[in-house]
């Protein structure tokens, strides 16, 4: 395990850095390097880190998710509005349209097995966006408009309606039939999210409170190993409570988050933020080269040009999608189009459930997985490349702005 790990960061970080001086996200040399080092090509990582490989993803997340929340400024979010809300959901239900649409005609899949392709595929990448929004918002670009706010929120609630619009069209694929409370469960998980998540911060704002009143101050690296056990226990609760009631554990991290941030002085809410920035740095190279690592890549070679064809078409539809969410809004044309680039990349949630419907057995499954990959490497690095070079060119420079001022 141990040499597994030294793989990870030292040709991961060193791929990262060659792709950089490239002038290209470090994203896609992490990738690569997953995929080469992976079971499917050299195999030289060991057994036992790809036996933990969703958790180990899963704590990178929360990681860049818990500095996501100390970067929000809710207010900024308020003003964004219906918007946000839109982009939780109205992206991705015209992507799953394009699939559900096409995917027949293409790629040769009953319409059900299109549906379920199409919830596979539609999930933008955390992974991908958030890092990337939380560095627009400390370097205070498209910031005066709240677009990083609106896209950083939208994306944290999109997976969860992908997923369970996945469950439900997986059951439908089994020959079973759709359950309403399915449905039901994603406003719930959402709304039980931000209150579970509300909670743990004010809890955690108390304990750190009291501790100073009582001449007991906890360091702030203390801290950061507080509030990440709070979220590891959070992300817990979903697991355990998910028989009796849905909610999402990922949103209640953000939420913690952000009421640390509300409730601690300004200094030491940016502090730690600085804090889990570097852990970042660590959670970056295991979260991208696990990612690339699930990468199968026998099934890239067998997907062909119809495959690559359906993707940029459901991109397509996935685009109007983004642009229907900035309608009234103060936008200008160079702000949407780089809403629609930002809402571009897959990675996590593809690698994550791109296999399921092969290892349930469905007719589709191979070819779910093969458009999954391809997804996966077509978008990620184009999501990235797209936001890094789009948004000195499409978002404006608030902290000019204010300095001018």
């Amino acid at each position: 395990m141990l040499f597994s790990l030294a793989l990870i960061f030292l040709v991961g970080m060193s791929a990262a850095a060659i792709f950089k001086k490239l002038k290209l996200p470090g994203i896609i040399g992490m990738l690569a390097t997953g995929i080469v080092i992976g079971p499917y090509v050299l195999d030289l990582l060991d057994p036992s880190i790809l036996g933990i490989s969703s958790e180990l993803r899963q704590i990178a997340l929360i990681i860049i998710l818990i500095k996501a929340g100390l970067s929000l400024d809710l207010s900024d979010l308020k003003k964004v509005g219906r918007p946000a809300v839109m982009m939780a959901f109205v992206p991705a239900c015209a992507e799953m349209l394009g699939y559900f649409i096409l995917a027949p005609l293409i790629l040769g899949v009953n319409r059900i097995e299109a549906a379920v392709m199409g919830a596979v595929l539609s999930a933008v990448s955390p992974a991908v966006v958030v890092p990337r929004m939380v560095k627009l918002i400390e370097d205070k670009r498209g910031t005066d408009k709240s677009i990083p706010q609106m896209i950083l929120a939208g994306a944290s609630c999109d997976d969860i309606f992908v997923i369970v619009l996945f469950s439900t069209f997986v059951t439908m694929a089994q020959g079973g039939s759709a359950d309403i409370s399915g449905f039901v469960n994603i406003p719930v998980s959402i709304v039980l999210g931000v209150l579970l998540g509300a909670a743990a911060g004010f809890a955690l704002y108390f304990i750190f409170e009291t501790a100073f009143k009582k001449n007991c101050k906890i360091r702030n690296s203390s801290k950061v190993i507080i509030i990440l056990a709070a979220a590891f226990l959070l992300m817990s609760a979903e697991n355990a409570l998910k028989e009796y009631v849905s909610l999402s554990g990922l949103l209640a991290v953000v939420a913690m988050a952000c009421v640390i941030k509300l409730k601690e002085d300004k200094s030491v809410s940016g502090r730690l933020s600085e804090k889990f920035g570097k852990l970042w740095i660590a959670a970056e190279a295991v979260l991208f080269v696990l990612v690339g690592a699930a990468v199968d890549i026998r099934y890239t070679l067998s997907a062909g040009l119809s495959a690559i064809a359906m993707i940029f078409i459901a991109l397509a539809f996935r685009a109007a999608g983004v642009w229907l969410c900035m309608l009234g809004t103060k936008l200008n044309s160079k702000e949407r189009l780089f809403c629609v680039i930002a809402y571009l990349p897959k990675a996590t949630v593809q690698a994550a459930i791109g296999s399921v419907p092969l290892s349930l057995g469905l007719p589709c499954g191979k070819t779910v997985l093969s458009v999954a990959v391809l997804a996966i490497i077509i978008t990620a690095p184009l999501g990235a490349i797209g936001i890094d070079a789009g948004c000195k060119r499409l978002l404006e420079d608030n902290s000019e702005v204010q300095t001018s001022s």
